[in-house]
């Protein structure tokens, strides 16, 4: 059963396909105060080749702030359930106030090639004494042109602050979305009352579609703001996705099946031109998100395939899936090129019932 579990955090090597997670066996989950927001990080091989986790956790309590938040990552390869290298980070934010979240970047301590597969759990968080929200930021002239440009404004609060940083945190498409960077631009101190400007000119990970913008200081901290990148039109009308269908080995479309029946995900996708016209080939990565239904969508599984369109034609890509739980799921597709940029318009949701 454990290589069971293990096998759902899957990742391709050089290219992020996030994990699950479940919480450290010391806390209970029924009372958390401090919980992993998604169990899809944002998972990667950076140029180094060490292997980054990328999330965000969230405080649940509407009155407490909480710090120290320790987040226990387990690296492993295809092979064995021992990891090969276990390590711990902490959030962004060194205080997360009451009702807040907070990204958080964990890399691994060595450049191992052989880390295909991550676990991680929330280890431990302290209750911390509150800071005040009296930093104000502001953002304008924000240009996408290879880089990201924009300048931005920080203005304090009534009191002298230190250890002063403003975050730019980039997310993707999927929903919910997931961290995949963050970028931290060091300000220092910073006078009562005091306006500081700031620059931001930075190539960015090609699959965000947004950023939020926040700051913490020794003493304060700002509001989220989050900023929407504008994406080129003509790329995501490039290619159609319909006629989304839950299939068994025989070929016949389902709409309910049993626990641990495996399944095939697939839809109908159309090209409408080649991006590459001196070969008439478009490469191309298919990905399907199962979520559970509920209040709070939990995120099942995440699969992905790699194909190459030649000319405008039909293809049908398929993911196979062995559904671990029962209940109502959501199947969302989509297709993004090689470049991690969507090519297409998120496919029509299907619903599937596990029993």
């Amino acid at each position: 059963m454990e290589k069971i579990i293990l096998s759902l955090f899957l990742i391709f090597i050089l290219f992020p396909i996030p994990a699950g997670f479940s919480q450290g066996s010391d806390l209970h989950t029924s009372t958390l105060s401090v919980i992993l927001t998604s169990d899809s990080p944002y998972i990667y091989k950076d140029d180094e080749g060490y292997t980054v986790v990328v999330g965000s956790v969230k405080n649940t309590n509407t009155l407490s702030s909480f710090a120290n938040v320790r987040i226990h990552i387990n690296f492993y390869d295809d092979t064995s359930l021992q990891p090969l290298e276990i390590t711990e980070g902490g959030t962004i934010l060194q205080v997360i106030p009451p009702l807040g979240t907070s990204p958080y970047v964990v890399k691994s301590k060595f450049p191992n090639p052989d880390i295909t597969q991550v676990s991680a759990s929330l280890q431990k968080f302290d209750s911390s004494t509150s800071k005040s929200k009296q930093l104000s930021i502001g953002y304008s002239n924000v240009v996408l042109d290879g880089n990201l440009r924009f300048a931005g404004v920080l203005k304090n609060g009534a009191a002298p602050i230190n250890n002063t940083n403003v975050y730019v945190a980039f997310y993707d498409a999927f929903q919910p979305p997931r961290i995949v960077r963050v970028d931290t631009i060091t300000i220092g101190n910073v006078e009562p009352n005091r306006i500081v400007n700031f620059n931001f000119n930075e190539k960015i990970e090609t699959r965000s579609v947004g950023f939020l913008l926040f700051s913490e200081s020794s003493a304060f901290y700002s509001d989220f703001i989050d900023v929407k990148l504008p994406q080129p039109e003509t790329r995501t009308k490039l290619v159609t996705i319909s006629d989304v269908s839950v299939t068994d080995s025989q070929g016949k479309k389902l709409s309910d099946i049993k626990v641990g029946s495996p399944v095939k995900i697939q839809s109908e996708s159309w090209i409408q031109f080649s991006e590459d016209q001196k070969s008439d080939e478009t490469p191309y990565t298919y990905y399907v998100q199962i979520k559970q239904s509920g209040k709070i969508p939990f995120v099942e599984f995440l699969g992905k395939y790699d194909g190459n369109y030649i000319g405008a034609n039909k293809q049908f890509p398929s993911i196979d899936w062995v559904p671990e739980q029962s209940g109502l799921f959501f199947i969302e597709t989509f297709v993004w090129d090689r470049d991690n940029i969507p090519i297409a318009d998120k496919g029509p949701i299907a619903l599937i019932i596990v029993n």
